[in-house]
C-alpha cells in the first residue's frame, strides 16, 4: 500500500461518501430474514486472481495488489479502469498447498468494460470471470474480514439457512464453499461491512427471478 495512487484509492474505496459513481453488480432481493437475504445477481463479468496462500488474508492481500495494477493500467489496453464494490474472495476447498483452501479474488467490472474487458498483462495471471445470474444467501457482519473469524460467519449463515425454507438448497454445482466480499478501506475502522456469500439452488422458488422490484 506504499504506492501513493494506491492509498488514494483504497482511501476513495473506504469512504464510499466521499467518491461518487463507485459501482457494484446490480441485485434484487428476493428473499429476507432477520440475519440474512436471498439475492439474485445479475449477469455480470469479474477479473479474478487465483491464489493458492493458505491464509485468507494474505490471498486477498497479494491477488488484490495484481488486481490494483491491472486497473491502473497493466492491461494491453493501457486502460484505468475505476474502483467498485466490493472485492470478493471466493474459498475452494482443498485445493491448495497439503490440502489447504485455495483462493480466487474478484473486482467487479465496471459497465463499461463488462462486454469487452482490457486484456490483462500476461505476467499478473489474471483472468475475466463470467458470472451467470444466480441466486446468492448473503450474512452481513462488521469488524475486519480475518483468517479466525471467517469460517465462524459462514457457519452462521448455515446454520441460518438450515432453520429456512432454503435448508436444502445450497448449490451442489458450486466449485465454491463461500465467499467473503469486503466494501471497505482496511483504513477504515468504524462501520465496516463484510458478507459471506454463498450459492444457492433456487430451481424450486419462483420467487428468485427479476420481477424489476427493489433492485440495487
Amino acid at each position: 500500500m506504499e504506492n501513493p495512487r494506491m492509498l488514494s484509492l483504497v482511501l476513495c474505496f473506504g469512504f464510499l461518501g466521499l467518491c461518487q459513481a463507485i459501482e457494484s453488480p446490480q441485485y434484487s432481493v428476493v428473499h429476507s430474514e432477520s440475519d440474512f437475504e436471498i439475492r439474485l445477481y445479475r449477469q455480470s463479468t469479474w477479473m479474478s486472481a487465483p491464489s493458492k496462500d493458505i491464509s485468507f488474508e494474505k490471498a486477498t492481500k497479494f491477488g488484490f495488489h495484481r488486481l490494483f495494477q491491472y486497473i491502473q493500467g497493466a492491461n494491453l489496453n493501457f486502460s484505468r479502469i475505476a474502483m467498485t464494490a466490493p472485492v470478493l474472495t471466493s474459498i475452494v476447498p482443498e485445493a491448495g498447498p497439503l490440502h489447504s483452501s485455495a483462493y480466487f479474488v474478484r473486482f467487479y467490472l465496471p459497465v463499461k468494460f463488462q462486454a469487452s474487458p482490457p486484456l490483462p498483462l500476461p505476467e499478473l495471471n489474471l483472468k475475466p470471470y463470467a458470472w451467470d445470474s444466480q441466486c446468492i444467501a448473503v450474512r452481513k457482519f462488521s469488524g475486519f474480514a480475518r483468517d479466525s473469524n471467517i469460517v465462524k460467519e459462514a457457519e452462521k449463515l448455515a446454520i441460518s439457512l438450515s432453520r429456512s425454507p432454503w435448508a436444502n438448497a445450497t448449490s451442489s454445482e458450486s466449485s465454491n464453499a463461500y465467499s467473503i466480499a469486503q466494501y471497505n478501506s482496511p483504513f477504515q475502522f468504524i462501520g465496516r461491512v463484510n458478507e459471506v456469500w454463498v450459492e444457492v439452488d433456487a430451481s424450486e422458488f419462483d420467487g428468485c427471478k427479476f420481477s424489476g422490484v427493489a433492485t440495487y
